[in-house]
């Protein structure tokens, strides 16, 4: 994977994501469109296909061509997230094990984990980024077959099958944030209750519970080993999209080097997304023919006579040409140097104008505990007594817009904490350096 100081400015791509949902034979599918940019992803457009295995499939691959091909996208491959009552999800722990053992070592534990037979089971895995753990998931032979064959015959490119646990940790860190050290999310679904959480002692935990939400988040906080479990939140609201797990689907398949590459589909039956994997052999057959047609358009011995006079002639000059290179590159050189100094001496400028704002919007009663800015937003964490007045007061000054709370105020013995977070304006339109 891509370090995660650069993955922001790597997140660039479109991608579809589909989600299989519900027991088998009243299954349904969730489909979502998404393009992804280095200052975020947005959602293009989403829809559902309501019992896909006992439509025709040329009848709702016919509604997904035309979903995409208004989106501009027909060259797109999608990801699946398998439903997750039919993937097996563990994790090794594998420290001191080194990256060409490690295949060897997950194989050695491989039949422990799963009670199929070795001939009927197709697994992937992956090691997570800066850990010794390994992320196994595991699945039925025939479960593939039986939906890979679904998806061609409806005429849909697939780029991979994976599980919902791979795409959520994906999702979180593909712009390069780094989630908290302790996590706790659900999505409620008619198999049950599916909790995804993160913790020091298990990077990454997935589970289907048949019990009410506080008895399942109990359970996985109990896996997980926390110390005090942290606020369960929804994934939607974690991702930031609804629904959430088509979302990071297509996160996935928009960007996929930047995220874990858990795939069980074959090989063989995988398919790109993107049509710039042509563009090497392109440009080499242009340049083939391009050389062809230079080296028939030569002419005789005078063009070559000619020739080496005229490289005689560039020999002469090219001392001086170098002289005169050397002088551009140190006037470009020289001039990069200003224009950097002057953006970091306008950026001050602009960071304190935003401090002196925010002390005027803030006025006591209310005061703070932090403000972080960057270029494009302000978060502020404090108390006053009615933290629903600040968004309207933050958003009617010019330099601010789009206010909303991080997370819902809490009432404390003052008054309400709150933390909120707001897009400059000047950031947004690209006036900051």
């Amino acid at each position: 994977m891509i370090p995660a100081g650069l993955r922001k400015f790597a997140a660039i791509g479109s991608g579809a994501g589909l989600e299989i949902v519900g027991p088998r034979g009243s299954e349904y599918l969730r489909v979502s469109a998404v393009r992804v940019r280095p200052q975020g992803a947005r959602v293009l457009g989403s829809f559902t296909v309501e019992d896909f295995e006992h439509q025709p499939a040329a009848a709702w691959g016919a509604d997904y061509a035309a979903f995409l091909g208004k989106l501009g996208m027909r060259h797109v491959a999608a990801n699946v997230v398998l439903p997750r009552h039919e993937v097996i999800v563990r994790q090794l722990a594998l420290p001191g094990v080194s990256g060409k053992d490690l295949a060897a070592a997950v194989g050695f534990q491989l039949d422990g984990l799963h009670p199929y037979s070795e001939d009927d089971v197709r697994s992937s895995w992956t090691r997570l980024e800066h850990s010794s753990t390994v992320l196994v998931a595991i699945v039925r032979t025939e479960t593939i077959r039986r939906y890979a064959t679904l998806f061609a015959e409806a005429g849909i490119k697939i780029a991979g099958f994976t599980c919902s646990a791979a795409v959520i940790y994906s999702a979180l860190r593909l712009f390069g944030k780094t989630p908290p050290a302790e996590m706790l999310a659900y999505e409620a679904g008619e198999s049950g209750v599916e909790i995804y959480g993160e913790s020091p002692s298990k990077p990454v935990f997935s589970a289907t519970f048949n019990v009410d939400l506080e008895r399942a988040g109990a359970l996985a906080s109990a896996e997980l080993r926390f110390e005090s479990a942290p606020p369960i939140h929804a994934l939607d609201e974690l991702l930031g999209a609804d629904p959430a797990l088509p979302y990071a689907a297509a996160l996935a398949s928009a960007c996929p080097r930047l995220c874990l590459p858990l795939n069980l589909l074959p090989v063989e039956q995988r398919q790109t997304s993107s049509p710039m994997v042509w563009v090497p052999a392109t440009a080499l057959g242009v340049l083939v023919l391009l050389a062809a047609g230079a080296t028939t358009a030569l002419p005789g011995f005078e063009n070559r006579r000619y020739l080496r006079e005229l490289t005689a002639e560039v020999a002469k000059v090219q001392p001086a040409a170098a002289r005169s290179a050397a002088l551009d590159r140190e006037i470009d050189a020289i001039r990069k140097r200003t224009v950097l100094l002057d953006s970091f001496r306008a950026r001050s400028k602009a960071d304190m104008d935003v401090l002196a704002e925010m002390t005027r919007l803030l006025a006591p009663p209310a005061w703070l505990t932090s403000l972080e800015l960057n270029s494009q937003q302000v978060a502020v964490t404090g108390e006053t007594d009615q933290a629903a007045l600040l968004l309207k007061a933050i958003d009617a000054s010019p330099q601010f817009e789009s206010s909303e709370f991080v997370s819902p105020p809490t009432r404390s013995a003052a008054g309400e904490l709150f933390r909120i977070r707001t897009t400059r304006e000047a950031g947004r339109q690209g006036k900051l350096p």
